[in-house]
């Protein structure tokens, strides 16, 4: 395994979210399956757009947990974060597919 970046699973980053942990959530997928629903507090940078804004838009000092559909995407955008000296960098194992937990979505 790349020795980067962590996993987390669903319920491990529900319990992080409850124990009011500060989290950068990013959601890597299409804005259009963010709008139908993401994890509250999520933040929406397209996989598409992410190489270019991540080292820009998130900061080194904050916890970083990334969320695609299916975990690769997740997994090459901690590893580019890693490469730049980010430390608290987690990716959620199996992505949106395997999230058990609370959904917000945007009001149409």
């Amino acid at each position: 395994a790349l020795a980067g970046h962590k996993m987390l699973t669903g319920e491990e980053l529900e319990a992080m979210m409850k124990g009011g942990e500060k989290l950068t959530i990013v959601d890597v997928r299409e804005p259009e399956l963010y709008k139908k629903g993401h994890i509250p507090g999520a933040i929406n940078i397209p996989y598409e757009e992410a190489h270019g804004r991540i080292l820009k838009e998130l900061s080194s000092k904050d916890t970083i947990v990334f969320v695609c559909h299916g975990g690769p995407m997740g997994d090459e955008l901690s590893e580019i974060l890693v490469k730049n000296n980010y430390t608290k960098v987690f990716n959620v194992k199996g992505g949106m597919k395997k999230w058990r937990g609370p959904l917000s979505a945007q009001a149409k």
